[in-house]
């Protein structure tokens, strides 16, 4: 017999009905329709917060903490210097970085590397400069200006006037 379309069969199992609690003691899941009696998960509208292990200490409670976490790290998006030779712009800075897609954050730090050479004069404005870059800017006539990082005014504490 060759299999088709009018032939084929669903395998044994493939369709289970759906559990359909408090429909009577006959159904065999009446009454307390399989919440068991009194207790936390047995109410209507019961939540527990993510996470939670019926009293047992969670997971992320029990594992040991590990290292240590620098609140104060400034993070610097990198750009070596034969990236910006290629780009053919002379004057460079973050604003113009982010709009030729070299770096993905506009209002982030800069920090120029030395990695590569450089043959033509340009001008590059960056938060940071590593001591080979700014070398290597200079030899080829060029200037390594650096951006002042503004830090935030600080936070008066006391009564109010």
């Amino acid at each position: 017999m060759t299999t088709n379309l009018t032939t084929i069969r669903k395998p044994a199992g493939a369709n289970e009905k759906r559990k359909r609690v408090g429909r009577g003691m006959g159904s065999g899941m009446g009454k307390t329709s399989t919440r068991g009696h009194k207790g936390q998960r047995s109410r209507s509208g019961s939540r527990s917060m993510r996470g939670f292990e019926g009293g047992q200490m969670p997971l992320h409670r029990r594992l040991p903490k590990r290292g240590f976490v620098n609140i104060f790290k400034k993070e610097f998006q990198v750009v070596n210097l034969s990236r910006l030779a290629e780009l053919g712009v002379t004057e460079l800075n973050p604003a113009v970085l982010y709009d030729l897609g070299v770096i993905s954050k506009k209002s982030g730090l800069v920090k120029v590397l030395g990695v590569g050479e450089l043959t033509v004069a340009l001008t590059v404005k960056a938060h940071k400069f590593s001591e080979s870059a700014q070398q290597k800017i200079t030899a080829a006539g060029g200037k390594a200006e650096v951006i002042e990082v503004k830090a935030p005014a600080p936070i008066k504490r006391g009564k109010k006037q």
